[in-house]
């Protein structure tokens, strides 16, 4: 990347700075800052208000996929516009048609420019919380550039206050960047599995450039520099990018430590490191091969290793290319063409804009509620630290029957407060009211490393069950906000650990669940 020169920083310097400015001086900087003593980044999807740039905040504040915080309260949605794809990735298989499973490139129906246009408007509508549109696929928005840019440009002219994304495997990047700044999509998510082409050829069977296939390491040395010439030109204009990278045990595993330091240095804004799915069922070539993804454990660890570099996304769910809804939650159902082209919209800016208000307070009251708590544990000195899990709709509050949750929050409590370290998804404990004893069992493997579990409701038997394995099952909490709660419970623990009441063990690993339903199977 071209060094700014003194005069030049000498002229913006006597000028206001515009988030061009702003994002250049972050990706001279290696990317997100450090403050204080913790060698944590300052920016990142766990930063709050007074941790960014006005500039920056105005653009995450409200994205669920770039800020923590705002994946409690906002929704995103994705259109299926984008098909075609110009590389192959061993841990992908686009299916077009698959309403009950969630992971990248599935879809159940493919739409024109013009019918994502209508979903979007009929979408923010009925989901006035709904604040992000992304093109995620299935297959690559920038090898389906007139579908992927003629969408945006319908959306910008109908829905002016919704943000425009894109996700990409970042081969086209470079020859897009200025389409991509000319239609102010300030969201860009490159997917950066590595920098060592050696190690990309174990990932990418081939690519497909200008009319011509490429395999084996000369295809993944193309790919790797195309995707960091493209952040690097992203970045120089001011539009924030999120890396996606896939975790390969015994392939890229201990590699992405290096990624993360290389996407750092060119000025990204977010890392998001994913487990792999590969569940033989799916049909890609890493699950036939029988090739694991990684344990909650061994994600956790790297995932905590890159922090210290950058700041991490943790509550990312792997989304369907055709996604509608809050972080966790699917309602694309709702959303078929069919409903959609029969539906009046009535797109109604200023009552989106007046829930958005409302929301924003709930927020404002959240955060207070655990500022608040957290100056109950000031003075407490020890050295435990320990996971939770938590059952919720949303909006930050312990707002789900056990037996409903389709995937479970996890945070980390230890005296310096509660830390959102990702999610949980599991299969549904209650089927119409009957409790499952196979599908418990799969609940608390997926949350074995978990000391306790708060919930809306529970039933006795599962109760019984999670006690039993050594989960305290907290209810008692119910419809109060997550962090706040979180705390209170952990001062008290650490209370009944003072006094011997009880006696503090580490738990053990927990599984990752291998995609999840998002739809009743009939």
């Amino acid at each position: 990347m071209e060094n700014i020169t003194e005069p030049q920083v000498a002229e913006a310097a006597e000028t206001s700075a515009s988030m061009d400015d702003i994002m250049q001086k972050v990706a001279e900087h290696k990317g997100c800052g450090t403050s204080g003593g913790s060698g944590k980044a300052s920016c990142g999807s766990g930063a709050g208000q007074g941790d960014l740039p006005t500039e920056i905040w105005e653009k995450v504040k409200n994205h669920p996929c770039y800020s923590e915080e705002a994946h409690h309260h906002y929704a995103r949605m994705h259109v299926a516009v984008a098909p075609a794809c110009n590389i192959q990735c061993n841990y992908c298989n686009r299916k077009y048609d698959c309403a009950n499973e969630s992971r990248p490139g599935v879809v159940s129906e493919k739409l024109t420019p013009e019918q994502a246009s209508k979903k979007v408007l009929a979408v923010a509508s009925t989901i006035p919380q709904m604040t992000v549109l992304g093109i995620a696929g299935p297959g690559d928005p920038l090898a389906n550039p007139e579908k992927t840019f003629k969408t945006f440009e319908l959306i910008a002219k109908t829905a002016p206050d919704i943000k425009l994304c894109l996700s990409t495997n970042g081969l086209a990047l470079p020859d897009h960047v200025d389409t991509i700044a000319g239609f102010n999509v300030d969201h860009v998510t490159i997917t950066i599995n590595m920098v060592d082409p050696e190690i990309g050829a174990k990932i990418y069977p081939w690519v497909f450039w200008k009319h011509k296939r490429y395999t084996g390491v000369e295809a993944a040395k193309l790919l790797t520099d195309r995707q960091l010439q493209g952040l690097e030109m992203l970045t120089e204009r001011g539009i924030l990018c999120k890396v996606n990278s896939v975790m390969i045990p015994g392939i890229n595993d201990k590699h992405l430590v290096e990624v993360n330091k290389a996407v750092k240095s060119r000025g990204a804004f977010l890392h998001n490191i994913m487990p792999l799915i590969s569940s033989p069922e799916h049909g890609t070539v890493f699950g036939l091969n029988g090739q694991r993804g990684p344990s909650a454990q061994e994600l956790k660890a790297l995932q905590d290793e890159c922090e210290g570099e950058m700041n991490m996304m943790r509550h990312c769910r792997q989304c369907r290319a055709d996604a509608v809804g809050l972080l966790g939650e699917d309602r694309s159902a709702e959303f078929t063409t069919d409903k959609i082209m029969a539906m009046e919209v009535n797109y109604d800016l200023d009552s989106r804009k007046a829930y958005q208000a409302k929301v924003e307070e709930e927020r404002v009251a959240k955060v207070a509620a655990k500022a608040e708590e957290l100056e109950s544990l000031a003075g407490e000195a020890s050295n435990i630290k320990l996971l939770v899990a938590v059952a919720t709709k949303g909006s930050g509050l312990i707002n789900e029957h056990f037996g409903h949750a389709k995937e479970f929050q996890v945070y980390e409590l230890t005296t310096g407060g509660a830390k959102f370290v990702g999610h949980r998804r599991v299969d549904l404990y209650c089927q119409g009211g009957y409790g499952d004893e196979d599908s418990l069992e799969t609940v608390i493997r997926a949350i074995n490393d978990c000391h306790a579990v708060f919930v809306a409701k529970i039933g006795g038997c599962p109760k019984a069950d999670l006690q039993k394995a050594g989960i305290d099952p907290v209810d008692q909490f119910a419809h109060e906000f997550i962090e706040k709660s979180a705390i209170a419970w952990f001062k008290d623990y650490l209370g009944k650990v003072k006094s011997g009441e009880i006696e503090h063990v580490e738990r053990g690993d927990a599984e990752i669940r291998q995609g999840a339903l998002t739809a009743e199977v009939a």
